[in-house]
């Protein structure tokens, strides 16, 4: 049998990070986090492969979280999710490769796992 590969989810909404967790944790090992700073403690004490961040969160943002957790891993493949229609500072973060794809809420867990499949 074949290791699951691991992925984080970081959303300050915990009915999000349930959602996602139930969705995907036969397939992977799905860790789920409230805040970027807590995002950061699992990065530090887990192998993560992949990480799913909301954009909008109190105290640090998604781009934030992902620009502090990149520096310190930054072969993990990083994706951006919002509520929002995309902004220029996501759109910028795509250009410069902090993240690998943008993802509009409610998401499609069809689509997030095609991009998965993808990557891994």
């Amino acid at each position: 049998m074949s290791k699951k590969h691991t992925i984080l989810y970081v959303d300050d909404e915990t009915i999000n990070l349930m959602l996602f967790e139930s969705m995907f944790n036969d397939k992977y090992n799905v860790f789920t986090a409230e805040s970027g700073a807590q995002g950061l403690e699992l990065l530090k004490d887990n192998y993560v492969d992949m990480v799913f961040s909301d954009m909008k969160m109190p105290e640090m943002n998604g781009l934030e979280f992902i620009c502090y957790a990149k520096e310190q891993f930054p072969n993990i493949v990083y994706f951006i999710l919002s509520g929002f229609d995309i902004t220029d500072e996501i759109q910028e973060a795509l250009n410069n490769k902090l993240v690998n794809k943008y993802f509009q809420k409610p998401f499609d867990m069809q689509e997030i796992e095609a991009c998965i499949t993808e990557m891994l």
